[in-house]
């Protein structure tokens, strides 16, 4: 690949504007939408992405599925409600922000990371294709069984303020998770006979529930979303906090380079998923900061972390699709049809026989990041202005658009009830103080861990020597280890110095 052939597409790119702004606003507004989802919205203009040249229509679908990945977090940040499953962690410090008046500040970190985040893995991805698109040959069933102890040793960290109360949400959100047929016989297991939780328990009901009608049913118990004091500083919002909010990013520019390329490394994996990646990156930047004990209090690397490695995802997810023909996830497999359709043979022979599409799908997506550094910054003094609306107003609005949003999933009757089950679980665990990100995480990756665990068992014959008979698995069991070891020996002094400070008072 040239550098003549690179400029080339990214001219081709910059040309097809009047695709790439459309297709930029609409994927904003469904992602703001909880529960609305970028497949979704591509599987119902299918039709029109058949129809054109297939530059034309992976320009739209790529810009569409980049923008809908960055507004998840406006949601959360303002009204604590994830507009999908990678920006729930974002709601552990965004909403904390939105809280102490700092709503403007948060948005643009969340924009900076999300925009920058998934820019830099782009441009990474373009000089580096070769060598990712082996990386999913590496990350097998053992590899991953250790991935998803990452994203549960967050419940551990949760449990950190509260344990007791957090591990039961934790492994109630475990139990919930593995509703469902098992995954040797089919069996059935506490579906109650119901036939629609028979995949399981659907993703998007639950996080509606647990977030968006639970947190309205909260809502409407006060007047507004902030306090006398945060209402008075979001009236004051000035184009100085917008700024304010690039001060912090850049002063934090090296947390968004790491933080985004492990949302690239997760993406790879097909099947995977933004949520993974924004729990990993949320727990691994936790672990290494050096004050800790101050997430979930409302800090920008809160922000920073999950945004970051949500938007690594999106060129993540497309590598194994064009490089292996084996779809990274549900979007990923919507443009593989359209693709497809248009004759183009995924694998290997692609990056020879049409480079042009395989390279400029991930130009595409670097012109869309650019583009959106244009479109989304400036609005985020207007966004933020969400919270001087009353509750009374806001919380209706907010439960009919998600329950239409959790029937539009499957179009199911049963899971517009689901998620009302679930909001009376959310607004339970709320006023008993259960954290309820602990029990998403049970539900979002108990099942998925269940699911690798058991390919490698069966692998092996029921051998659990197998977990440790690979060297990258060996690896990422030393740096879990690590992950857990490191709090405890972090705190020891402090433990140390109270327990001397105790004795010497008595």
């Amino acid at each position: 690949m040239s550098w003549e052939f690179l400029l080339d597409q990214f001219a081709i790119q910059f040309g097809l504007w009047w695709i790439i702004w459309p297709a930029i606003l609409l994927g904003i507004v469904v992602g703001i939408l909880p529960g609305f989802s970028p497949q979704n919205t591509l599987i119902m203009l299918l039709p029109l992405t058949l129809a054109v040249p297939v530059e034309q229509a992976m320009a739209f679908m790529i810009s569409l599925y980049c923008a809908n990945h960055l507004a998840g977090g406006i949601p959360a940040i303002l009204v604590r409600i994830p507009g999908s499953g990678g920006a729930a962690a974002t709601t552990l410090d965004g909403y904390p922000m939105t809280q102490k008046g700092q709503a403007q500040q948060a948005l643009v970190l969340c924009f900076t990371a999300s925009v920058f985040g998934g820019l830099i893995t782009t441009l990474a991805t373009i000089a580096l294709l070769p060598w990712l698109s082996q990386i999913g040959l590496y990350l097998r069933s053992v590899e991953m069984v250790v991935v998803m102890l990452f994203g549960l040793t967050l419940i551990a960290v949760i449990a950190a303020k509260d344990t007791l109360k957090a591990l039961i949400a934790g492994f109630f959100g475990l139990l919930i998770g593995v509703i469902g047929t098992d995954h040797i016989y089919n069996t059935p297991r506490a579906t109650f006979g119901f036939l629609e939780l028979y995949d399981g328990v659907p993703l998007v009901p639950a996080l509606i529930g647990l977030f968006a009608i639970s947190e309205a049913l909260v809502m409407i118990e006060e007047k507004m979303i902030v306090d006398e004091a945060g209402r008075e500083r979001a009236m004051q919002a000035r184009w100085s906090d917008t700024v304010d909010g690039l001060r912090l990013s850049l002063q934090r520019w090296w947390h968004i380079v790491w933080t985004a390329f492990v949302g690239l490394f997760i993406g790879i994996v097909p099947g995977a998923g933004a949520s993974i990646a924004a729990f990993v990156a949320y727990q691994q930047s936790r672990l290494w900061s050096k004050h800790p004990e101050l997430y979930g209090t409302g800090i920008p690397e809160g922000v920073i972390a999950p945004e970051s490695a949500n938007n690594g995802v999106t060129s993540g997810t497309l590598v194994p699709t064009l490089a292996l023909g084996v779809p990274g996830g549900s979007t990923a497999a919507v443009m593989m049809i359209v693709l497809q359709y248009h004759g183009m043979v995924l694998g290997p022979r692609l990056f020879a026989t049409d480079p042009g599409v395989a390279y400029g799908v991930f130009v595409s997506m670097a012109v869309a990041y650019i583009f959106m550094i244009f479109t989304i910054l400036p609005l985020a003094r207007y966004m933020s202005r969400v919270v001087l609306f009353e509750t009374s107003y806001l919380a209706p609005i907010i439960i009919l658009v998600t329950i239409v949003a959790a029937f539009g999933e499957r179009q199911y009757l049963f899971d517009m009830g689901l998620a009302l089950v679930f909001g009376v679980i959310g607004y339970i665990a709320h006023k008993t103080s259960y954290h309820v990100t602990a029990l998403l995480i049970g539900i979002l990756l108990g099942p998925l861990f269940e699911q690798y665990l058991v390919r490698a068992l069966r692998l092996s014959e029921g051998n659990l020597m197998i977990l440790f008979s690979s060297t990258l698995g060996n690896v990422l069991w030393g740096m879990l280890v690590l992950s857990l070891l490191l709090p405890l020996w972090r705190a020891y002094p402090q433990r140390k110095q109270a327990a001397e400070r105790f004795g010497g008072e008595a």
